[in-house]
């Protein structure tokens, strides 16, 4: 094998360049995997178009953390891996004893580091797994006939995992998902899954909509010229929904989920703010008077990767649909652009 690869590396905004870089060498810790898929998601987007605090100015690094690769060199002191061997990996890796990575929580650990984000990511030919990752069970098993694609995106369903956890989506709950991308797709998937009696899913560009109704939403609504708190209201018999998640950057949308709430209600802030213009107004008497549950949450952490890794080997929740573009790394120029065009729900590059 030659000591050469072709990555795409990051040489600053709007900078994305296909190059030859040496292959990573491992420790007797560590795994080497070839990279069989690796997606491009919005943090990824954010990151080309140089707006991601990771990324400062001068920084040159490979992107890319929703990945599937194959084994391809096992660390002499590592005995539980095969070359060969089909893995997803989960992006985040706390520090050994802190206690968000002790308590579960890794993704929030202030110090954590992730593929991709601090350290050389998946847009490339092979990608380094270091022993801390291997140690908190980032590598996960993938079925060996699963479309890589398809199965690297075990971790933006962990992400949308832990939001919907943590306002507890249930049979027969009435689920409002504001924002049709990609995720707010996977919101509405899971939900379904979940139970879910009704989903409504409110997004003011038509063909995120048409997508939405095609993959399984019982109702769209155009926030811009329909009035969503009334369709809430038709559909509830004027209860409110039960789960609004806001799945969305988007501060009408996080100000009107506290009207459309049922008595009771649980709202997930999913899609953080704009860093520059964060405040919202919020009728905390509403959140008192309705006793709402109001919840952030932000990345996944592994523990939320293995229960997505479930769903998705076990077929219990088919993804395929969200695959709508695949290209070669040599065009991850052109990949980028498609990835933000508004048109496609994931697109894939193929080393």
């Amino acid at each position: 094998m030659s000591n050469i690869m072709q990555a795409a590396v990051y040489h600053g905004p709007n900078d994305i360049r296909v190059e030859s870089v040496p292959i990573p060498s491992i420790k007797k810790d560590e795994l080497l995997i070839k990279v069989l898929s690796a997606n491009i998601c919005g943090t990824d987007l954010r990151i080309y178009h140089g707006g991601h605090r990771m990324y400062p100015e001068g920084t040159i690094r490979i992107p890319g953390h929703e990945v599937v690769g194959e084994i391809t060199q096992v660390g002499e002191d590592l005995t539980n891996y095969q070359v060969g061997d089909r893995v997803f990996v989960a992006p985040n890796i706390g520090e050994e004893n802190s206690p968000e990575t002790l308590s579960g929580n890794n993704n929030l650990d202030p110090n954590f580091t992730a593929f991709g984000i601090n350290l050389d990511g998946a847009f490339a030919e092979y990608m380094r797994i270091p022993s801390g990752a291997i140690r908190q069970g980032n590598v996960m098993s993938v079925k060996p006939d699963q479309d890589p694609a398809v199965a690297a995106l075990i971790e933006p369903l962990a992400c949308v995992l832990r939001g919907q956890n943590a306002v507890n989506v249930k049979n027969g709950d009435i689920v409002v998902v504001m924002g049709a991308g990609p995720i707010g797709i996977l919101h509405m998937m899971l939900a379904k899954v979940r139970g879910a009696a009704l989903v409504i899913v409110s997004e003011p560009i038509e063909n995120r909509r048409d997508q939405a109704l095609r993959l399984g939403a019982n109702r769209v609504v155009n926030p811009i010229n329909e009035y969503l708190d009334k369709i809430v209201s038709q559909v509830s018999d004027g209860r409110g929904a039960d789960v609004i998640i806001v799945a969305a950057p988007s501060k009408p949308a996080q100000e009107s989920a506290l009207k459309i709430a049922a008595v009771g209600g649980r709202i997930n802030l999913f899609g953080g703010l704009p860093k520059d213009d964060p405040i919202i107004r919020f009728d905390s008497n509403v959140v008192h008077y309705k006793e709402l549950i109001v919840t952030g949450t932000t990345a996944c952490s592994t523990s939320d990767c293995l229960q997505a890794a479930e769903l998705v080997n076990s077929g219990t929740l088919d993804l395929t649909p969200l695959i709508t573009s695949r290209f070669p790394l040599s065009e991850a120029e052109q990949a980028f652009t498609a990835a933000g065009d508004g048109t496609n729900l994931r697109v894939s590059l193929i080393p």
